[in-house]
């Protein structure tokens, strides 16, 4: 009674496995394949799946039949669950349990009806993607009335539940129906698109509206709409692609995204969802892109899948006071039919799949996604933030593809679980730097000179990897190149150059020089300033004449340059908005150093904002340093939101480059130096207190281990702030209470610009560390930032951060210098056989180097026998890592030569690496010789029985040798049992 027993031991374990989605796909899933395996009846299955009834319920009552059942019942149970929930943790046999597999039954059987259920789970799969055309066909066949089809195509339903309800309809219609829908499946062709999947020709009304609609998306998108809006940009003229990749690594991607794979397949984890995320930081590029795929859509140039598209900014959603209905929303936001309104949304209504959604901007949004309030019903008025959400998670409108972009930080889990998948947009490339800059300037001469200024100042260049930040300085070019060699290092002081030109330029005081250019302007600074501070605490992007008004901004102020018109659309109101947010926050930032009308508290409320979101606090403590006027314009009782986090964040790293010693003479004239020097204190002392904060998370060592510290969501912040103070002082006191062996900092957002500050602040520990950057953006621009600190590191792991072989030489080249220096993993990058000769001259100088793991690049025989060319004059090496590189039986002869007389290697991985018996017959030579050796992977490879056999006979030689690995190569099973009894230590 072994599997049975096990229904019960681990029953609570299943439960979690089936219910903690919240979805019931996978118990759906799983009686599915036992009704086919006819281990249910039908009976059976309408007891457990009972309309209405708690998901956790119908669960309970699978486990108690199936334990009723028995033994044999049990184990299909087993192997259902694990062909459902593969990965699932605590759950399942034994080998010495049940064995039983799960194989779709042949068909055999004599009616349609039993076909029905016997490959029940494989017509599910087929018919979730063409549920209309098996209506169509029924309805027309005379087996289906519209009230059943309406009872199939609920929008509660996802696309596979809508199969099953088919499926089981047509079941009780009789043999004739089932006939039909499989019938159906057989003809069914793939399609090309979904236009084509329905061979639907659109209503000439609906034609018209396409047409209308096509029109008012390109005349919004053909000019850049964000930092560019004052001086009508050509988005066909600037657009610079970015760099596009999945969240989650994905075996079937090979080569970059594009645009078209956002809403493509590409990449999808989760089938019963319809929502793509785009996240990316701040200034990364993610409204331009939205803008670009509208523009390619309106020309028909893209996306033609789509017969409509509904762009949405949720910055000027969040002025939409009334309750709408999902057809206002769509009609009165976008485009509004000229006639026959009722007839196109019904349209929409039938044809989800037709239509794409975007939503820019979701962390600007003044609620914070929720699924607490349900609707389904497209008729019915809500708040627009209710429809927004609704729409995401699909409770409305099921079947609808909806694009939204973000900051990573302002969405969580509650939103994540509603995803398809989440594509990160990363900004410039390198070479997206070189051809944004060659567009922005039509002199070439110009573009030349900018892109050399850049090449020269690689913290600069780290900036520029930021679309916005490249625009900036491809604006001030005048000013870049007038200001001399490195003296741009800073966000701050690019954001300040800005200031500067444009101040000089909209300005009639055109002979202003030297520092007085901000003191002639400093109302106005304070005028956005205050408008900048008082739209971010109430989540506030567009402005009205009041607010304007209210704040002094004055015509004056506007003709400067730093704000543009913004329409609202549902009301036609004229409003003004920053060039950009991080433009706001800039102003925000002056506004807090340079007004005597803060309170006292504004900065250290300013810095806690970290400590304010772990905590779940409502904004109220930070708005209490307002004034008292700048209070009274918040609602009461409003809670803060995902968008005020980040942005009060961006606006205190801008505070601190502003108080830096390097600006200071700027403010001389601005404010009186005691209310200064005072606010330099204030900000210092946050950033101690923070840093404290993650040192004191820092658990004790376990003994015999390495002390290592996993940075929380703060702290790449607090040493961005850091860096901007420019100030050695503040970075050492940072500094000199960290006190690690590791420091990892793996997806988090780690690019250019974070490195040239990890490297400032990391530079002044006392002892040497182990930076761990894995799953970044470091890139090759990354690396050489990182160069500063590279003394005080003993190791660094840059898995997954496309890096190529030139970073690598210039890497390299600093750390052969480095005496604490002695391992490097590089896994899953760009390098090539190029980088092994700097990876052999490393070899051969440093004797102190253990590790080196080059896993998943693109190494051949060739680099394999440059790196044998190091690794014989080298004399410490304990781990080498190659793994799923070409290196083929030459390369592996080659290391092997050149490691069979190692006296410190200990572990040699050469997983599918194309290597066979020749190779393993040369590796043989080091299990033999190297008495040091304890592991050696060769799984994934074609070696032979006669390679093996060489192996175990090295293997008799050297008792040392712990393990050899060779699963899953060219080997019966036979082959396999016999091996293993005559080696225990080979693992297959």
């Amino acid at each position: 009674m072994f599997v049975q027993e096990l229904v019960l031991r681990q029953r609570t374990e299943i439960l979690n496995a089936l219910c903690s989605s919240g979805s019931a796909e996978h118990l759906e899933q799983v009686l599915d394949i036992l009704l086919s395996q006819g281990e249910l009846t039908w009976e059976d299955y309408q007891n457990i799946q009972v309309s209405g009834r708690a998901l956790h319920c119908n669960a309970r009552k699978l486990l108690d039949l199936v334990y009723t059942k028995g033994e044999d019942t049990c184990g299909l149970f087993f192997a259902a669950f694990k062909r459902v929930l593969p990965d699932a943790k605590g759950v399942g046999t034994s080998s010495s349990g049940c064995s039983s597999t799960v194989e779709e039954k042949e068909e055999h059987h004599s009616t349609c009806t039993e076909t029905l259920l016997t490959q029940r789970p494989s017509l599910v799969e087929k018919l979730q993607g063409c549920i209309d055309g098996a209506l169509e066909d029924l309805v027309t066949s005379g087996h289906f009335t519209s009230a059943d089809c309406c009872e199939v195509q609920l929008p509660i339903h996802t696309p596979c539940q809508q199969a099953r309800r088919l499926l089981d309809h047509v079941r009780s219609k009789g043999e004739s129906a089932a006939k039909v829908v499989l019938q159906f499946i057989q003809h069914k062709q793939e399609p090309v698109s979904p236009l084509n999947q329905e061979k639907l020709t659109p209503p000439k009304e609906v034609l018209k509206y396409q047409k209308k609609l096509s029109s008012s998306i390109s005349a919004q998108s053909c000019f850049l709409s964000t930092y560019g809006g004052t001086s009508h940009m050509s988005l066909d003229d600037i657009y610079t692609d970015g760099q596009l990749e999945l969240a989650h690594n994905c075996v079937d991607v090979h080569g970059p995204l594009g645009l078209e794979d956002i809403v493509g397949a590409v990449g999808t984890e989760n089938k019963e969802a319809d929502t793509v995320l785009v996240s990316g930081e701040a200034g990364g590029g993610k409204s331009t892109l939205l803008q670009r795929l509208h523009l390619l859509w309106a020309r028909g140039a893209a996306l033609q899948d789509f017969l409509l598209l509904f762009p949405f900014s949720c910055r000027r959603l969040n002025s939409e006071q009334r309750e709408l209905s999902l057809q206002e929303l769509l009609f009165q936001h976008c485009c509004w039919p000229d006639r026959q309104q009722e007839e196109i949304f019904q349209f929409i209504l039938d044809h989800p799949h037709l239509i794409l959604f975007t939503f820019d901007g979701l962390d600007e949004l003044k609620q914070s996604f929720s699924d607490e309030h349900r609707l389904c019903c497209p008729t019915q008025r809500a708040p627009v933030h209710i429809l927004l959400f609704n729409l995401i998670q699909g409770s409305l409108m099921k079947g609808v593809r909806k694009v939204v972009t973000s900051r990573p930080e302002a969405v969580g889990p509650l939103f994540k679980k509603h995803l398809c998948k989440e594509v990160l947009l990363k900004g410039f490339s390198p070479s997206g730097i070189d051809c944004f800059v060659r567009k922005h300037h039509s002199d070439a001469h110009v573009a030349a000179k900018v892109l050399e200024s850049l090449r020269t100042n690689t913290a600069l260049l780290g900036l520029c990897h930021s679309p916005v930040l490249c625009w900036i300085v491809s604006q001030c070019h005048k000013e870049l190149l007038g200001c001399g060699e490195g003296s741009l290092q800073t966000i701050t002081d690019v954001y300040l150059m800005i200031l500067q030109h444009f101040f000089q330029h909209k300005s009639s005081l055109k002979n202003i020089t030297g520092l007085c250019w901000l003191q002639q302007h400093l109302q106005t600074v304070l005028h956005l300033g205050k408008l900048a501070f008082d739209g971010i605490g109430a989540t506030c992007y567009i402005f009205s004449g009041t607010d304007l008004e209210t704040c002094g901004v004055t015509e004056k102020d506007i003709c400067m340059g730093f704000l543009m018109q913004s329409k609202d659309i549902s009301t036609h109101a004229k409003g003004y908005e920053f060039l950009h947010l991080t433009m706001q926050c800039f102003f925000a930032a002056l506004y807090i150093v340079l007004s005597d009308n803060t309170d006292r508290s504004t900065i250290p409320k300013l810095f806690e904002t970290q400590k304010m979101k772990e905590a779940g606090q409502s904004s109220r403590c930070f708005i209490a340093c307002l004034p008292s006027t700048d209070q009274q314009q918040r609602p009461s009782g409003e809670e803060t939101t995902a968008a005020e986090m980040p942005n009060w964040q961006i606006t205190a790293t801008f505070v601190s480059g502003l108080l830096s010693q390097r600006h200071r003479n700027l403010w001389l004239h601005c404010c009186p130096s005691a209310v200064m020097e005072k606010r330099v204190r204030q900000v210092v002392k946050c950033l101690s207190k923070g840093m404290q904060k993650h040192f004191k998370s820092i658990p004790q060592s376990v003994e015999g281990e390495k002390k290592s510290m996993h940075a929380m969501p703060g702290f790449v912040w607090l040493i961005k702030c850091i860096y901007e103070m420019q100030e050695d002082r503040v970075a050492k006191d940072a500094m000199s209470k960290l006190e690690v062996d590791h420091l990892k900092l793996t997806y988090c957002n780690i690019g250019p610009v974070e490195c040239t500050a990890l490297a400032y602040v990391l530079q002044h520990l006392r002892n040497p560390v182990g930076l761990q950057l894995d799953n970044n953006s470091v890139g090759d621009v990354g690396v050489e930032q990182l160069l500063p600190c590279m003394h005080i590191c003993n190791s660094l792991y840059l898995r997954n951060n496309n890096i190529t072989d030139e970073g690598i030489r210039k890497l390299l080249a600093k750390t052969i210098q480095c005496e604490n220096f002695k391992k490097i993993a590089l896994f899953n990058n760009n390098l090539t056989d190029a980088c092994t000769q700097h990876f052999s001259r490393l070899l051969t100088i440093k004797q102190n180097f253990v590790s080196l793991r080059l896993g998943n690049n693109n190494l051949t025989e060739k680099g394999a026998k440059q790196l044998a060319e190091g690794l014989k004059c080298n004399h410490s090496l304990q781990y080498l890592g190659l793994w799923g590189n070409k290196i083929g039986d030459v390369g592996a002869e080659a290391l092997a030569t050149a490691l069979e007389n190692s006296k410190t290697l200990v572990w040699l991985s050469l997983v599918d690496n194309g290597v066979g018996s020749a190779g393993a017959c040369a590796l043989s030579n080091i299990i033999k010789n190297c008495t040091s050796l304890e592991e050696l992977w060769l799984t994934e490879n074609h070696i032979t029985r006669s390679g093996v056999e060489r192996l175990i006979q090295a293997m008799q030689h050297n008792t040392h040798v712990k393990s050899v690995w060779l699963r899953n190569n060219d080997l019966s099973l036979e082959e396999v049992e016999e091996m293993k009894q005559r080696e225990s230590r080979l693992t297959f």
